[in-house]
């Protein structure tokens, strides 16, 4: 009898499992940065809805887009504010907070919802414009990066964000590195959000990402995160022998 519990409860237990996959709501593919810019421009009474903080909202964004911040007092109320109907565009800085608001979105019924693939970052890196409230004379010139990677024989160079989780993990590792006697190249940091023409130019499109330059020359470049491992073994690569071990 015990033994005929055991295998009604495995069935039970299974055949929840299959109901949960069959309901579970399927993600949808992510279109390719070209098609999604190009549905965009020709979205007849487009919805587009930036998910990332008001601050961030207030320093740079797609131009016509809403800002729905989850962590603000009224962020459903805006939600319900938004027509089911109409085609809908979310994007935030990577692919994190916009995936859970075109979630939320498409469980409430909205029929078309687009996820900006590689969110603001890749877009502003890929060249695609923004609407920016930074004053000119803050961000850095090509001609002023430039000779910031000539300051020393080997600089490497960290693209970031501080609203950037992904950034934020890798402090610890530039910090570590820092200290080390051994570690000589410079280290210097490029807040994105403050430079979005720079990082336009050099098509940095992934955040973060970091790049080693040997006298003002590209040597090594990675998207997303490094352990100190691996930039350790990037900078012993350039033959200079200041990487310590």
């Amino acid at each position: 009898m015990q033994k005929v519990k055991i295998i009604l409860l495995a069935v039970i237990v299974a055949a929840a499992g299959f109901a949960k996959a069959q309901t579970a709501p399927v993600q949808p593919q992510l279109l390719s940065l070209e098609t999604f810019a190009a549905k965009l421009s020709h979205a007849k009474n487009a919805q587009i809805l930036d998910a990332r903080s008001a601050e961030e909202f207030s320093q740079n964004h797609i131009r016509g887009a809403i800002n729905v911040d989850a962590k603000s007092a009224d962020y459903q109320q805006r939600l319900n504010r938004f027509s089911k109907d109409k085609p809908t565009f979310v994007y935030s800085i990577a692919n994190g907070r916009s995936k859970v608001l075109s979630g939320e979105l498409r469980a409430k019924g909205f029929k078309d919802v687009q996820e900006l693939p590689g969110g603001l970052a890749n877009w502003i890196g890929s060249g695609y414009p923004i609407f920016s409230t930074n004053k000119k004379g803050v961000s850095l010139s090509k001609a002023q990066f430039t000779e910031l990677t000539g300051s020393s024989q080997l600089v490497l160079v960290d693209f970031g964000s501080r609203y950037c989780g992904a950034c934020k993990k890798l402090v610890p590792v530039l910090d570590s590195l820092k200290a080390e006697t051994g570690f000589t190249p410079k280290v210097i940091s490029i807040e994105v959000y403050d430079n979005t023409a720079l990082a336009r130019e050099l098509k940095v499109n992934v955040l973060p990402t970091l790049v080693l330059y040997q006298n003002k020359k590209e040597v090594w470049k990675k998207q997303g995160f490094s352990s100190v491992a691996q930039v350790k073994a990037a900078v012993a690569q350039t033959g200079s022998g200041l990487a310590s071990n």
